[in-house]
């Protein structure tokens, strides 16, 4: 006869475990679209989430362990520690390896610092960090170091500088007293209609700065045409390598996007907000939880909700999806998320940048927002600019600016001993064009003969000491390991096509028709976009190519 159970099956859940998640969650709400933030609080109290303290999180949100674990293996910034591993260390080293930051040096650099620091600390290469102005970067906790050295790394260390830095910034008492939040009032009280708003956008020709440039007072009348209640999801999950815009804008002048993020949740009369920001941003991450508590009562929720390390989050219903708490898997369309997003509700998504500039494109007028530009080009736009240049950093330009005009207008040309050689229109996924190609107006529209287009205009420019294919290597390398794997196209073909660009040669066939497939078939833009460097260097550096 068996002996009698002394426990009940299945997984138990440590009564220590369950101790410590119920005093980190305190009073916060166990609702399902607050898993990864409550992943988050296990991940910073502990700088990893032992398996058990991930069980006891489940059974406090009364959700199955599997549902919890699939979402917290999804996103790279939760360090999941199985029963039979052992600890990692006590604090952990990153060091981006994203394509401006390969440049100056950063594999060297990890190479280097995984070999002085040992076993007490961990070194790991990571995907862009959107610091790409100031590579190499190397993040201890969450303290960047710009510009990193091996010494200005280890003396972090050493000091246990793991806090970030808090720049300078324009606060709320600032922006008011230089005449902040006035147009916002002026809409809340009806002086300026929601229809004088959307068609001072159209007029204006306003386009999404996150990437897809699609007409914005379209997009405001589109939602505002659905039944409510209606949302608002903001998409500061920039992620691709080269891009640092949001970022510079959030850590200086944070409350010009807030307000133009008002305006817009007036327009469409939403009664929440959620804003969703890069975790590698937690500089910004402290000024927005300043900042938004300093707001006058009375308007709609905002909830700041943090990324967990997903590129392919960038993608607007892969955001949703994070919001509510899930893996960021893209959404099959229709429908659009217009007309059902988050939380199945008509939902309004915009990008920082874009939201920046509404209060000056409605207070100037679209005059003038349409007088500036070049090439036949209107309008402003901020280019992130790095790579090989004197002065990289967020230059505010006339769209439509060339390549050339960008190096020595606004980055102080190239870097000493380096001559132009190509560059990047549009980071990671916007290809790489020759230097020859130097007189192609930067803007929407403008690159797409070419295999290109401009994204989020982030500009990388490359020199006569860089590796071409090498670069384009780096990139694939970089979706490959950021693709979700929810589409086979994608999954796969990222991993093969990095592994036949590996090789001494290429086969340029099989990588044609690999890149057709994934152009084809994937279901977001990343699959779509991915093959876009390599055709690119196919095309245009036959040089690359030469025995």
């Amino acid at each position: 006869m068996r002996a009698a159970r002394t426990v009940p099956k299945g997984r138990q859940v440590d009564p220590q475990a369950r101790a410590s998640v119920a005093a980190l969650l305190g009073d916060r709400p166990r609702r399902r679209d607050l898993l990864i933030e409550h992943l988050h609080l296990i991940q910073d109290a502990h700088g990893q989430i032992p398996a058990a303290l991930l069980a006891a999180l489940a059974e406090e949100m009364r959700l199955p362990f599997a549902e919890v674990f699939e979402v917290a293996s999804f996103y790279a910034h939760f360090d999941i520690v199985r029963e039979d591993e052992a600890p990692l260390p006590p604090l952990t080293v990153r060091v981006c390896d994203g394509l401006p930051c390969a440049l100056a040096g950063a594999v060297a650099l990890a190479e280097d610092l995984a070999a002085r620091l040992g076993s007490e600390v961990r070194v790991v290469r990571v995907p862009c960090v959107g610091r790409c102005d100031t590579a190499p970067s190397v993040e201890v906790g969450h303290h960047f170091i710009d510009h990193a050295t091996p010494a200005t790394a280890l003396e972090a260390v050493a000091r246990r500088a793991v806090a970030p830095h808090i720049p300078n910034y324009i606060d709320y008492a600032s922006y008011v007293a230089w005449g902040g939040y006035e147009l916002l009032a002026r809409v809340r009280r009806g002086e300026i209609t929601h229809e004088a708003i959307l068609d001072l956008l159209d007029r204006g020709n306003l386009r999404g700065f996150g990437g897809a440039g699609f007409p914005i007072g379209r997009k405001w009348k589109a939602v505002r045409a659905q039944p409510g209640p209606r949302v608002m999801a903001v998409n500061a999950d920039e992620g691709e390598p080269g891009t640092f815009k949001d970022r510079f804008y959030l850590e200086r002048d944070p409350h010009r996007f807030i307000e133009g993020m008002l305006i817009g949740a007036e327009s469409i009369e939403a009664s929440e907000i959620y804003v969703y920001l890069r975790d590698e941003y937690p500089a910004a991450r402290h000024i927005l939880q300043t900042e938004f508590a300093k707001l006058p009562a009375g308007g709609p929720r905002i909830h700041l909700r943090r990324g967990a390390g997903a590129y392919i989050c960038g993608e607007e219903s892969a955001m949703l999806e994070s919001i509510e708490g899930k893996r960021g898997l893209p959404r099959h369309k229709p429908p659009f998320i217009f007309e059902q997003g988050l939380f199945g509700r008509p939902t309004l998504a915009n990008n920082v940048e874009t939201l920046w500039w509404i209060r000056d494109l409605v207070t100037l007028g679209p005059d003038w927002w349409l007088a500036h530009g070049r090439h036949g080009r209107r309008g402003l736009r901020s280019y992130s600019v790095s790579g090989r240049v004197r002065q990289p950093g967020v230059k505010l330009a006339h769209a439509g600016v060339t390549i050339r005009e960008l190096i020595e207008e606004y980055s102080g040309g190239m870097q000493p001993g380096h001559r132009f050689r190509a560059y990047l229109p549009g980071g990671a996924s916007g290809g790489i064009l020759p230097a020859r190609m130097d007189s192609i107006p930067l803007d929407f529209g403008t690159l797409e003969e070419f295999g290109c287009f401009i994204g989020s205009a982030a500009v990388i420019v490359l020199s006569d000491q860089d590796d071409i294919r090498q670069a384009s290597l780096n990139l694939m390398r970089f979706f490959e390991d950021e693709s979700c794997g929810q589409c086979t196209p994608c999954r796969i073909g990222t991993q093969k096509a990095a592994a036949l660009m590996a090789g001494e040669t290429w086969d340029e066939e099989l990588l044609k028709q690999l890149s057709q497939a994934m152009r084809d078939a994937s279901i977001c833009g990343l699959g779509q976009a991915a093959p876009n460097p390599l055709l690119t260097t196919l095309a245009y550096f036959p040089e690359a190519f030469a025995p």
